[in-house]
């Protein structure tokens, strides 16, 4: 149980950089959506989902890498360090030239001719994004939790305090609200037409700081390179890179095509980018099981992989996987049942609510990834990280082929379902073939009740209607009870560890 408490520990404490830090970030969402428009939002939704797929590309897998052979061989931690981060200043510096060289082309390509700029200001985003995560893998290696977690929390709380700067404080002012003293200053490079623009800014300046705060990993980097010594690192990685190639397709694909695959009228009230920026809006809810994934991965990797050789690796693993779901089984009811309480608060707007059905959905779309990188684990472990390749390649031709049939049928709903879909198969499949290279004994019987009793709860909360919103709020109290004791009556006859 000490093992399982030193995981948590470490959960909590990325978790409070991921959580608690994107939770201050969800503040900005019922922002953006009171104060930018819905075909705004939908510019915002496309680019950003863009991002996170060119993200993995620049990365090439080398978190990951970094962590396998840094574990594998101690003594030599520090050249891998310097072949790595080598290797990503490298792709780093080809990558966002060119997104900058051919800003124009790519503006014009996506149908923002007049908005280059937005690829000039990503490009340098996506490059700082890069050269600082393998000084963040490191600091994760190191188990510095603490550090790791002000460094990511200072980024979140400058991007949301920059974000407040130009599109409230200097919007006031260029409106005449306040501190007309301040004018000539603000209108040198503040206008109310540029509010996405200044979104990407904020980000931009949020991670430029980090730059000199990871300067001891800086300093200590020296120009690596020799390509025999690098090739097994490569080897390893290169599948790695295809599989989150393949996994941004999943995740992205649906806000990158929706515009283009969507039948005219299928929404008479809106037009095809303002029925974009509502399903953004929507999917921003989903984020919160998103997170909490992300804050477990974090502390996950380097502990799976630090407990490779141990002989009790397969049943602790097991172990891991049945409280995670346990745990990601509870959000994914709370936020379901309380996705029209939550919508309220964060969409401002009430033409973001109606896509709210797709919540739900999403969510349990993320549980299933949850457990799929959980499963994972057995072809990091065994090198043989090309199964992750075809297993994400195969989820990237689900999601093509999900997306193309179910948009133009039944809208965004037919891209939530696509998600769904592809992370449940992605999983099926892991857990399959993890059996015959790295057996674990995950009590299926624990992981399959608890997935049905989250989802049969939050089918039974749809059917309460008292007549009174607020009420119905607090009916809803009476599932997660309900969930929780079903956990605990599980945990006494299944769980292999005790609470």
């Amino acid at each position: 149980m000490s093992i399982l408490k030193k995981l948590a520990g470490q959960t909590a404490l990325y978790g409070l950089s991921s959580m608690l830090g994107r939770a201050l970030n969800f503040l900005l969402v019922p922002f953006y959506t009171s104060i930018l428009l819905l075909s705004e939002f939908g510019v915002f939704t496309e680019l950003y989902s863009y991002v996170a797929t060119l993200n993995v590309i620049y990365l090439f897998g080398m978190e990951t890498t970094y962590f396998r052979f840094a574990n594998k061989d101690k003594l030599k931690e520090k050249e891998t360090f310097q072949y790595t981060q080598t290797f990503i200043l490298i792709l780093t510096l080809f990558f966002s030239g060119s997104l900058i060289l051919f800003s124009q082309s790519i503006a014009t390509l996506l149908h923002y001719p007049d908005k280059s700029i937005y690829i000039v200001w990503l490009a340098l985003i996506m490059g700082i994004d890069a050269i600082t995560a393998i000084p963040f893998a490191r600091l994760r290696l190191e188990n510095k939790a603490g550090y790791f977690a002000s460094l990511k929390l200072l980024n979140i709380g400058l991007n949301i305090g920059l974000n407040l700067f130009f599109l409230l404080f200097c919007k006031g002012i260029y409106e005449g609200n306040y501190f007309q003293e301040l004018l000539p200053f603000v209108k040198l490079f503040y206008h109310p037409s540029r509010a996405v623009e200044f979104i990407f800014i904020s980000n931009l300046i949020a991670n430029a700081v980090m730059l000199p705060l990871l300067w001891k990993h800086f300093a200590a980097y020296r120009f690596l390179w020799n390509f025999e010594k690098f090739k097994p690192y490569l080897i390893y990685a290169y599948p790695l890179m295809f599989m989150g190639l393949a996994g941004m397709v999943n995740e992205t694909l649906d806000r990158q095509v929706l515009k283009y695959l969507l039948p005219e009228g299928m929404y008479p009230k809106f037009t095809k980018e303002e029925v974009l920026g509502i399903y953004g809006g929507c999917y921003k809810l989903s984020m919160f099981m998103t997170l909490a994934i992300q804050s477990f991965r974090y502390a996950a990797d380097p502990f799976f992989f630090s407990k490779a050789e141990d002989k009790n690796a397969p049943e602790v693993f097991a172990s891991v996987m049945n409280w995670f779901v346990a745990f990601c089984g509870f959000m994914f009811l709370v936020i379901s049942v309380y996705t029209d309480l939550i919508g309220e608060v964060l969409l401002r707007q009430e033409s973001f609510k109606t896509g709210l059905a797709v919540v739900p959905v999403l969510l349990l779309a993320n549980l299933f990834l949850g457990i799929y990188y959980n499963l994972s684990i057995w072809y990091k472990l065994t090198d043989k990280t090309y199964w992750g390749t075809w297993i994400g390649i195969g989820g990237a031709i689900f999601t093509i082929a999900g997306n193309i049939l179910l948009i133009p049928i039944i809208g965004y709903m037919g891209a939530a379902y696509t998600t769904l879909g592809c992370y449940f198969l992605m999983a099926l499949i892991s857990y399959f073939a993890g059996n015959k290279y790295f057996p674990v004994p995950y009590d299926l019987f624990s992981i399959i009740t608890l997935i049905i009793s989250a989802i049969a709860l939050v089918v039974l909360g749809s059917f309460i209607n008292t007549g009174n919103f607020w009420l119905n709020q607090l009916t809803y109290l009476i599932l997660p009870i309900l969930y929780v004791g079903i956990v605990f009556y599980i945990k006494r006859v299944r769980f292999s560890i005790p609470v």
